[in-house]
């Protein structure tokens, strides 16, 4: 087109009428008459003019970016659409910290998409957070009660971050060593010991990763990192290492999967000093890695320590009941060397969701969630025994380890694969299937079938009935016997009309931009566009497992 068609058409009739740069005009302030205005009183006559007068000439671009011709808002979703599609939604059974989970409508619907809850000020200011601040305590009340520690922060930013958080807490609270070697358990999510490496390194801090077991004996550490259950899936007794550490000054940080601590013994019960997680599996999608809230308990007596906030439970001058940030202020957090934490980052929005999942489901139907997870993870190993294969760890909640020849284990990674499902690859001949929510019998007859190649496969329907109604691979002196979830905010709202009600007067309690600007105006209070959040619960995007 050239220069004389084009300036015809953006002075046609039709180009005056149809959307072009409609973005800007929705949602990018301010107008025309703004910026006269605000040059005015700045004294210069343009922006141009404004810029090439306040920034230094050496970071000035002279020619114009290159940027492609605006779109509307529904021509970008059609194209967000194309991208997504290319995305193919499997269903994921690699574990390794990400798990598909089941995201209530009625929490996606009114938290998750409602601008009320995710543009809501950082709650610095209690008098007008009071929503989310009891949505956190939930939140803080859920990991305290399955972790058995006495006390829980608002949420860190993953499960990664909050185990360096979990080294460095261990070695300033630790009075009895002057060790600088920290101990890692072999069973550590690998994205983890990354983290932690890093961080350890710039605090001169020496990482030993060796079987607790063997090391404790005759090593000298300040702190160690199990994780309950391993890797692989194995469930250990962390009883006796616990013990040990202890009896040679070390203390120790247990990183937990939340949803198995519905049916196992709390760390906090074998005498952990902290407990960290990732509480993802608690209604948040995958999202190819995250975001997530990551969880942090530990002793009452290191509560000072704890990095990130802690909402507690206060009175307010006329002795009402109200909720604030306890023990530390915004400001510890830009103390540099002196700060408890230099990553304050808390994923509030994410950890008020899976508070809210606890809220929804309640102790019950948590343990429905997890006996089916279990016991589907049971069925599979018992058809995989029947086809020849065998678990490596003897004791696990929803993840095996099954080891075959390096040519079969590809094969059946593939079978799985063009079946709709997502294998981890555990070296070249080994194969690792961790169950989650959104598993089925489906999957596992899938499953087998792959494993089977040639031969008939078990049937899920049979398995089921030959495998007693009380089996379990978890055994007795790792059984939960300690009840959770006691609170009444967890049987109240199992409706969704409760539930909806319940949301609303949360939400109400808060300021957001749903309801007014403030004028602290801070990077923390947003407002996206309306187009540009819809995307982030299309299964194209939130279904997607970071190692797929």
């Amino acid at each position: 087109m050239n220069k004389e068609t084009l300036q015809e058409t953006t002075e046609s009739p039709l180009y005056a009428l149809e959307d072009h740069g409609e973005f800007v005009t929705r949602h990018i302030g301010p107008r025309d008459e703004d910026v006269a205005h605000m040059l005015q009183q700045v004294g210069a006559d343009t922006l141009d003019e404004l810029i090439a007068t306040t920034l230094p000439p050496s970071i000035q671009v002279d020619e114009a970016l290159d940027l492609p011709d605006a779109i509307t808002e529904t021509a970008a979703l059609a194209r967000l659409r194309e991208i997504a599609s290319l995305n193919r939604v499997q269903h994921s059974m690699i574990g390794m910290g990400y798990h598909e989970t089941i995201l209530p409508a009625v929490i996606q619907r009114n938290v998750l998409e409602n601008p009320g809850w995710y543009t809501a000020y950082t709650p610095y200011q209690a008098e007008i957070s009071q929503g989310r601040l009891e949505a956190l305590l939930n939140f803080q009340q859920m990991v305290s009660d399955l972790t058995g520690m006495p006390i829980a922060n608002a949420s860190l930013l993953d499960e990664a971050t909050a185990a360096a958080e979990a080294m460095t807490l261990l070695q300033r609270v630790n009075r009895k060593s002057k060790s600088t070697r920290f101990l890692v358990d072999p069973g550590v999510l690998p994205q983890t010991l990354d983290v932690v490496e890093n961080r350890a390194r710039y605090f001169g801090i020496e990482v030993v990763v060796a079987d607790p077991d063997e090391a404790l004996a005759d090593g000298d550490f300040f702190g160690v990192l199990l994780q309950y259950p391993g890797v692989d899936g194995g469930v250990r007794d962390w009883r006796r290492a616990i013990e040990q550490a202890h009896e040679i000054g070390a203390l120790v940080a247990v990183a937990a999967d939340l949803m198995s601590l519905v049916l196992l013994t709390p760390p906090g019960e074998m005498g952990a000093d902290a407990v960290i997680g990732s509480a993802q599996r608690f209604g948040v999608p995958m999202g190819y890695g995250g975001p997530h809230a990551a969880f942090f308990a530990t002793r009452d007596a290191y509560k000072r320590s704890i990095p990130g906030r802690i909402i507690g439970v206060s009175q307010d001058s006329r002795g009402r009941t109200a909720l604030r940030m306890a023990l530390q202020t915004r400001e510890q957090h830009i103390r540099r060397d002196k700060a408890t934490s230099n990553i304050c980052t808390a994923q509030a929005l994410l950890a008020v969701i899976s508070g809210l999942y606890a809220v929804w489901h309640g102790r019950i139907r948590l343990q429905k969630i997890a006996r089916r997870i279990h016991r589907l993870s049971g069925l599979l190993s018992a058809g995989l025994a029947e086809l020849g294969y065998r678990n490596r760890a003897e004791h696990w909640f929803d993840t095996l380890t099954v080891d075959l020849g390096t040519g079969q284990a590809g094969a059946v990674y593939q079978r799985a694969l063009d079946a709709g499902i997502n294998l981890r690859r555990v070296g070249d001949a080994a194969l690792g299937i961790s169950v989650n929510e959104r598993t089925t019998r489906a999957h596992i007859d899938a499953l087998l079938a792959a494993f089977a190649v040639d031969r008939e496969a078990p049937e899920t329907a049979r398995l089921d009935a030959s495998l007693d109604a009380d089996w379990s691979a978890i055994p007795e002196a790792l059984q939960r016997q300690t009840d959770f979830l006691q609170h009444p905010v967890f049987y109240q709202y199992h409706s969704e009309t409760d539930m909806l009600r319940y949301l609303k007067r949360l939400e109400n309690k808060d300021l957001s931009l749903a309801h007014a600007m403030i004028s602290l105006g801070s990077c923390t209070m947003k407002l996206n566009a309306t187009t540009e959040m819809i995307p982030v619960t299309w299964p194209e995007f939130c279904d997607i497992h970071p190692f797929a």
